[in-house]
């Protein structure tokens, strides 16, 4: 399966170089972590001492060597490198948010058509262990016809966290930018794009300077979903909460990926993860004519996936795990969502 190896490149070397990307690379038999990008230190190099050190993103699309470049770096910088890459006829994965605007993302995906480039958005969280749950139990229909969901992503951080990109007066900072991405994703994969979208994003802390909060409300036919993210829950509850007609199912936020590899966990393609050490979840439905109550408890999740999903892709054994119009759809829900902030209304999609 892993005859050719993919030689790639990564743009930074910050906390999602050093924890979502470089490792991943590096441990998957189809790839070669060849170059990375620090402008300015030598971190990498104790790591991966046999990748090249570049100081700058275009040092690391003149190589000639590279067939797959991960743009990784601040969203407000996404647009400007993105074109960097795919000028250089380099294969691309692109961290979310895809863009700043459904202009630049569209931009990105005609000029990856053009020339007959690989082009995909980095959406790990459909890889997290609790989300693969809740995607199997509404697979399997246990809750009959859903009515209505909520997903939720809650974080206690009570003053501003230091980084200006995401927390700044700056393009593509803020909640809406940082944290939606993975709730519309998983949302749209669950539900289906919405026919319309109420928003409400306010600051709740003083010392920053965009939104850090935020509510959307999806309007289907029979479904209304509701996507949330806080930064002030010190005790936080469900992330997920889907009604059916039969039942309901409740999901924990409970995958453990992250945490491990800031520990300095190796991942791997095989199960790397420990699962949840109690119940993270509660059915409460009917089967075969009988009520069941039961818990219920997530199997690990595994990132490696999507990174072997483009290797599949890469190598015609497989569908682009994200392409760039899963990418513009949730651009559009993002402007979608500030126009109904500054209009204050429900804001129609299809």
């Amino acid at each position: 399966m892993y005859t050719s190896i993919i030689k790639t490149g990564i743009c930074s070397f910050g906390m999602s170089g050093k924890l979502f990307h470089a490792p991943f690379i590096d441990a998957h038999p189809g790839y070669e972590l060849s170059a990375i990008v620090e402008r300015n230190n030598n971190d990498s190099k104790e790591k991966y001492p046999d990748a090249r050190l570049y100081r700058s993103v275009e040092e690391l699309c003149a190589d000639k060597d590279l067939q797959l470049i991960v743009v990784n770096t601040p969203s407000h910088l996404h647009f400007e490198q993105a074109k960097l890459v795919l000028q250089a006829g380099k294969n691309m994965v692109i961290e979310k948010p895809f863009a700043v605007t459904v202009k630049e993302a569209e931009e990105l995906t005609e000029l990856a058509e053009r020339n007959n480039l690989f082009l995909s958005v980095y959406q790990n969280r459909r890889y997290d262990g609790d989300y693969r749950a809740v995607k199997e139990v509404l697979q399997q229909g246990l809750l009959g016809e859903v009515r209505e969901a909520e997903i939720r992503y809650d974080r206690y951080r009570p003053s501003f966290g230091g980084k200006q990109h995401k927390e700044g007066n700056m393009p593509g900072a803020g909640n809406i930018y940082d944290l939606s991405p993975h709730l519309v994703d998983q949302a749209i994969q669950l539900f289906g794009f919405p026919n319309a979208l109420f928003a409400d994003l306010i600051k709740m802390r003083d010392d920053v300077a965009v939104p850090d909060y935020f509510e959307l409300l999806f309007y289907y036919d029979r479904l209304r979903v509701r996507l949330k993210a806080t930064v002030i829950a010190r005790e936080s509850t469900y992330a997920y909460t889907i009604q059916g007609m039969k039942g309901t199912f409740l999901q924990q936020r409970s995958d453990m990926q992250e945490q491990q590899l800031l520990a300095g966990t190796n991942p791997s393609l095989e199960s790397w993860c420990p699962g949840p050490s109690s119940p993270d979840g509660l059915l409460h439905t009917e089967i075969n004519g009988e009520v069941v109550r039961r818990e219920t408890t997530s199997s690990p999740g595994n990132y490696m996936g999507y990174y072997d999903d483009v290797y599949k892709a890469l190598t015609g054994q497989g569908p682009n795990p994200v392409p760039a119009a899963d990418g513009i759809k949730n651009m559009r829900i993002i402007e979608a969502a500030l126009e109904s902030v500054k209009e204050g209304r429900i804001i129609q999609l299809n």
